[in-house]
């Protein structure tokens, strides 16, 4: 009876770490979808344009494997405490990864539609908004998988940046939209280009919520640091851009 006990706890503890290296293994994948989408469109780089969607099917496969066996512990085990927090975070934390991973694959979609616009139109608030998303993307990540609260929270706190550089794009090809219609066209595909990595962010901060969640037992403030007006006006839902 003792051996029988034992080997229950073990199997449950067996169990628990599978969903953890689920999620990490979707984590891993979600950031290598984020850098190609944003190599396809600051580089113009075909190769990552095409990576970035083809590996859309395989986070997929790991969000319903996620889902299963979150959804097995929830029913036979009965986690406790910060076991069952755990479970419940890492069944979020799969569909926030599974989102993450469409707004990539749209970014690189559009990737080879963003035609050269004319005057003096510069790439780096994208670059510096690709290259922070990216950056809270992994850490967000990075704390989910070391239980790093401290981490978590820095996350969310980063979220501000890029809703800044997302105002600043906004503003910007609104601008270019005004002065010459032949620019509307590239600035629509580059609006929803930034948009999604806007909304790629979002998700990095859900992650980190989650996170510091699973991890204390206490939740960050429902009222998140924000940055632009415009960043909220144009944004409104949460639907991937479909081409």
């Amino acid at each position: 009876m003792v051996n029988e006990a034992a080997h229950t706890i073990t199997r449950y503890d067996q169990e628990l770490e599978s969903l953890r290296g689920i999620v990490a293994r979707m984590g891993g994948l979600v950031e290598r979808q984020t850098a190609q989408a944003i190599a396809a469109v600051v580089n113009q780089n075909e190769e990552a344009a095409l990576e970035a969607p083809a590996l859309d099917p395989e986070v997929d496969a790991l969000e319903r494997e996620a889902e299963i066996l979150g959804i097995r512990l929830l029913a036979l085990r009965a986690p406790m405490a910060s076991d069952l927090r755990m479970v419940v975070a890492a069944l979020k934390m799969s569909g926030d990864l599974e989102r993450v991973g469409d707004y990539a694959s749209s970014i690189a979609r559009r990737a080879m539609k963003v035609e050269p616009l004319g005057g003096a139109f510069s790439f780096s608030a994208l670059r510096a908004m690709g290259r922070l998303v990216q950056e809270n993307l992994h850490r967000a990540v990075e704390a989910m998988a070391d239980s790093d609260a401290e981490r978590a929270r820095e996350v969310w706190s980063a979220d501000t940046v890029v809703d800044e550089l997302y105002t600043t794009m906004f503003r910007e090809l609104v601008t270019y939209m005004m002065e010459d219609p032949r620019n509307i066209g590239p600035c629509i595909h580059l609006l929803f280009v930034a948009k999604n990595l806007e909304r790629i962010g979002d998700h990095a901060t859900n992650i980190a919520e989650r996170v510091y969640y699973a991890v204390t037992g206490d939740m960050l403030p429902s009222e998140r640091p924000r940055g632009g007006e415009a960043a909220k006006d144009a944004n409104a839902g949460d639907d991937t851009d479909e081409d």
